[in-house]
């Protein structure tokens, strides 16, 4: 459902999201695509938006795949979608392009745990990953599974394991095993510790001095309630951003 042109990606990847979620009301579970095809070593894998030029050309186009919980919600009950869409990441994490999916675009929660699943699940499938070649920012620069988690992910890591090894697959690995035993004091250490950096990427937040006190930032932390704090708690630094801004603009209120 993931080859092809643009236009067929996305039909593709409606039907079958309406499909599975007729099969999960009928049975419970999801069953595996009705059609896979196999991805030969080599073959570019585009993983944004942003790198995919519709030019008519076939291709792996992994980021439509975020149109399918369309079709999960659009098939389910309101009050059922949240238990349904755990279930369907659930289902994900256990293949290789779920896997994928769910570390380069993962959609809410960002929780430590939830995170820490997610890249459990690309350490259990990186020997079947890694001989493939990801566009992220731009078509040209392909990526190897390496370079990606590198881009997307290393301040992550130095975030939970500062200093860890220079391998980004070990690095992952030390991380999902503290990040998965982690207290909410842990969480918060590795938020704080990710903050400068996105800070310093951010160019435009209007309090950056503020927004870089240590004393202000824990303050703040300890305030947010269970679910806004475990948005955060993994230190994904897309998550924390979000939480940066929401803080400028209060600043900016008062």
């Amino acid at each position: 459902m993931l080859y092809g042109t643009k236009a067929i990606t996305r039909r593709n990847v409606s039907a079958e999201s309406h499909w599975w979620a007729r099969q999960y009301l009928k049975t419970g579970a999801f069953p595996q695509p009705r059609q896979m095809r196999h991805v030969p070593p080599g073959e570019v894998l585009v993983m944004h938006s942003g790198a995919d030029f519709d030019t008519g050309d076939p291709r792996w186009r992994m980021h439509v795949f975020v149109e399918v919980f369309m079709g999960l919600n659009e098939g389910v009950q309101k009050e059922e979608r949240q238990h349904t869409r755990d279930a369907f990441e659930s289902f994900c994490l256990n293949t290789p392009w779920g896997a994928l999916y769910h570390a380069v675009s993962p959609p809410p929660p960002q929780s430590a745990e939830r995170m820490a699943n997610r890249l459990a699940s690309v350490l259990r499938f990186w020997d079947v990953l890694q001989g493939l070649r990801y566009a992220f920012w731009s078509f040209d620069q392909k990526y190897t599974l390496e370079e990606l988690m590198d881009d997307i992910y290393r301040k992550t890591l130095e975030a939970w394991c500062p200093g860890g090894p220079a391998s980004v697959r070990e690095h992952m690995a030390l991380t999902v095993e503290r990040m998965a035993r982690a207290t909410r004091e842990d969480c918060e250490e590795a938020v704080l510790r990710v903050i400068p950096v996105v800070v310093e990427a951010n160019t435009d937040l209007k309090h950056r001095e503020v927004l870089s006190d240590p004393d202000f930032l824990r303050e703040r932390l300890s305030a947010l309630p269970l679910k806004k704090f475990e948005d955060i708690s993994s230190a994904y630094k897309y998550a924390v951003n979000g939480q940066l801004y929401a803080w400028d603009r209060e600043l900016g209120r008062h």
